[in-house]
């Protein structure tokens, strides 16, 4: 127990020290050139009611610096609120090419890759950049994403993002899942050469690509469509880009429920097309599991040590991630955030259960989803 515990601690404490050195010299946006030939690009956005600060973040992307550029917006309700957004844009971009799809057709159990293969029939261009809608970008973001594109040899270029919170306790907690767990994470696996992932926050690909992979069609039933996706590309022998581009995605978690339903959704996609990794994940939750350790190991002095030096690492990483802007509630919300993320993972081995907006489903495991019908006479 001495020896387990103590190995325990040293790898907490490890990955924590490699993910505050992770964040701390992560790619910063250098100085930018756009290219003599910027090629016309269509963005996707697939909405789904009127989120949270979702006029700003849509306005972002009609506030870009590029030459020419379609957005194409799509909802399978006509009376779904987001289309009042999408107008007020039209109205505000008369001079912007703004188009809005409104299609109720399903082609799988994924509804935002539904409402995406009915938004095809309304694409003018060859470069795509697909986005969800709670993400929130700088006017460069555009030219930066899609220019590593003109290399023949890149399937997919992708992002990674911050988590802004609204006001609250729970988008607070939300928003450290996502800035001091999940960003670190992608982080440090970029560290150390890996580049198997894709991100909704921004996928942008070539049209040829996409058909070539089978289309959107291809991931309609997929929980985690955009990692399939980009695993399809690569298949194909093209490269994933991690861009040096941080965009922002609003967290809007009203109750404990919303964040648990929200987190352990993400933590099960995870599982679902990473199944070894997810089983592993339990080293990057720090100072709970040197905690463990410590208790493992009797509370000697080695693994005592270790703790304490994973707990500075973590508040390093809290104040690095925070951009040097944290507070002591901040602080004193870290305990909870890592024990909470260390009893999800646990969860997460429950079911395959997830949420998803008003829907249910339980993920298979080669990563598809299949609805979940309530008996409502039980």
């Amino acid at each position: 127990m001495l020896w387990a515990g103590t190995v325990l601690a040293v790898t907490a404490m490890c990955y924590t020290l490699t993910a505050a050195l992770a964040v701390r010299v992560r790619l910063k946006a250098a100085a930018y050139e756009p290219p003599d030939q910027a090629p016309a690009v269509t963005i996707l956005k697939p909405l789904c009611g009127d989120e949270h600060q979702l006029y700003e973040c849509l306005r972002s992307f009609c506030d870009q610096l590029y030459p020419r550029f379609q957005i194409v917006f799509g909802v399978s309700d006509g009376d779904d609120p987001a289309v009042e957004v999408v107008s007020r844009l039209q109205r505000e971009f008369p001079h912007l090419d703004l188009q809005i799809a409104v299609d109720r057709r399903q082609h799988g159990s994924s509804r935002k890759v539904s409402n995406l293969i009915n938004m095809m029939s309304l694409v003018r261009h060859d470069y795509l950049v697909i986005s969800d809608s709670d993400v929130r970008v700088l006017p460069d973001y555009l030219a930066r994403v899609v220019t590593p594109l003109l290399d023949p040899e890149v399937g997919i270029v992708t992002c990674p993002y911050r988590g802004t919170p609204r006001p609250g306790f729970w988008s607070l907690l939300g928003s450290l899942f996502i800035n001091e767990w999940f960003t670190p994470s992608v982080l440090v696996a970029a560290m150390f050469g890996s580049r198997s992932f894709a991100f909704g926050t921004t996928i942008a690909m070539r049209r040829q690509v996409l058909a070539s992979a089978g289309g959107f069609a291809a991931i309609a039933n997929q929980l985690a469509d955009d990692y399939r996706l980009g695993e399809l590309t690569r298949r194909m022998g093209l490269r994933t880009v991690l861009s040096d581009v941080v965009v922002e995605t609003c967290v809007d978690e009203a109750s404990f429920g919303d964040l648990v339903s929200h987190e352990l959704r993400w933590l099960r996609t995870i599982r679902a097309v990473r199944p070894l990794g997810y089983s592993l994940l339990f080293i990057t939750f720090g100072v709970p599991v040197a905690l463990v350790g410590c208790l493992l190991a009797g509370g000697a002095w080695p693994a005592l040590a270790m703790l304490v030096i994973t707990a500075l690492a973590r508040v390093v990483l809290h104040w690095t991630a925070r951009r040097r802007r944290s507070s002591p509630a901040h602080l004193l919300a870290l305990p909870l955030r890592d024990g909470l993320m260390l009893a999800l993972w646990a969860w997460g081995f429950v079911n395959r259960r997830v949420h998803w907006r008003d829907d249910r489903y339980r993920v298979t495991r080669d990563g598809s989803v299949q609805p979940v019908f309530e008996d409502l006479t039980s």
